[in-house]
């Protein structure tokens, strides 16, 4: 299978993915948008909020990158250039989560 085929097929499988994700991260976080910082906590202090909301960052980074990735591949001409950008974003996507992960499973 050729690169551009799996990458396209990672795309659609992590947006199947991060659709079911989005919608359950949109319905509890307009539940607790009005509420004390407390309750917020206390969400995400939650098993299941912590690895759903993980989850969801993780997909949502991994789908991120990749679009992005392609973006870079299509505008941009100098192949050092591409190559750069595409690692930063590989290290990025890698790093933004992770911290975002600990930072939410010491709550």
């Amino acid at each position: 299978m050729h690169v551009s085929t799996k990458k396209w097929l990672f795309i659609k499988i992590s947006s199947i993915f991060l659709i079911p994700a989005m919608i359950w991260f949109i319905i509890h976080i307009v539940k607790i948008y009005d509420n004390d910082y407390q309750s917020i906590v206390d969400f995400f202090s939650n098993q299941p909020s912590k690895i759903l909301f993980s989850v969801f960052v993780v997909i949502a980074y991994f789908f991120s990158s990749l679009t992005i990735s392609e973006i870079f591949e299509d505008y941009i001409g100098d192949v050092k250039i591409k190559n750069v950008a595409n690692k930063l974003l590989n290290i990025f996507a890698i790093i933004i989560p992770l911290v975002t992960i600990i930072g939410i499973l010491k709550l």
